[in-house]
């Protein structure tokens, strides 16, 4: 079956091999198939088209990936925000209460900012408990770093730290003599030194972090719940 040139309407040779432009006014005879190419992918070839072209461009990012550069900056902002206020409910009890009540809505405040910069960003539980999650290593990486140089200042520099020292001698103290059993003294002159001290802090920051971990992540699943059906959906 002879072709003609879709320009100029010329007879095309019919043999194979032969030259993919019209010998008459050189227009290129040879196009890319619609059917190739997916809507969808902003151009890919459809799966299954082996050697397809593409547009060459990246398709689209899933409507339910995170973008956790805006989280992350959300979360880092919000524990620095509950660090400072912490450190200040040491200095002035009034604080206590407002510290207390932003670090247990650290994961509800982040994810309101979070939407609020990405209105149109999907919302599930998921991924509210992933941003919670997130939310919660910055609240326990600022908080420990709050705490941590604020004892430093306190211990070396204001010479504050005596009466914590007793209260945790005091404390021990009284569980040795509640213990049956006996306690050596090589280890009694341990649980005086400042390395036990620091290990007890240890400790005590590790349980915090565990919990504020745990908190978080559920904070933000529970707000990713109420938030599920304002973001668009896949």
């Amino acid at each position: 079956m002879q072709e003609s040139c879709h320009r100029c309407g010329g007879e095309l040779p019919a043999g194979s091999g032969e030259s993919p432009f019209c010998p008459h006014c050189g227009s290129p005879q040879l196009f890319l198939s619609l059917e190739n190419q997916s809507a969808e992918t902003g151009g890919e070839a459809a799966p299954g088209a082996e050697g397809a072209a593409t547009t060459g461009m990246l398709p689209p990012p899933s409507p339910r990936q995170v973008e956790w550069k805006t989280a992350i900056r959300c979360a880092a902002a919000v524990a620095a925000i509950g660090a400072l206020l912490s450190l200040g409910a040491m200095r002035v009890q009034m604080l206590s209460p407002v510290s207390f009540l932003w670090v247990m809505s650290a994961s509800l405040i982040t994810m309101g900012l979070y939407q609020k910069r990405r209105p149109a960003a999907w919302m599930d539980v998921s991924i509210g408990a992933r941003i919670g999650l997130v939310v919660g290593i910055c609240l326990a990486v600022g908080l420990g770093a709050a705490m941590a140089g604020w004892g430093l200042v306190a211990r070396f520099a204001l010479h504050s730290m005596g009466s914590f020292d007793a209260q945790i001698k005091e404390q021990v103290q009284q569980s040795i003599q509640k213990s049956s059993t006996p306690v050596p003294a090589d280890m009694l002159g341990f649980i005086a030194s400042p390395e036990f001290r620091a290990g007890i802090m240890l400790a005590g920051f590790a349980i915090v972090s565990a919990l504020l971990l745990l908190l978080s992540t559920l904070g933000g699943a529970f707000a990713g719940l109420l938030r599920m059906r304002r973001g668009p959906a896949a």
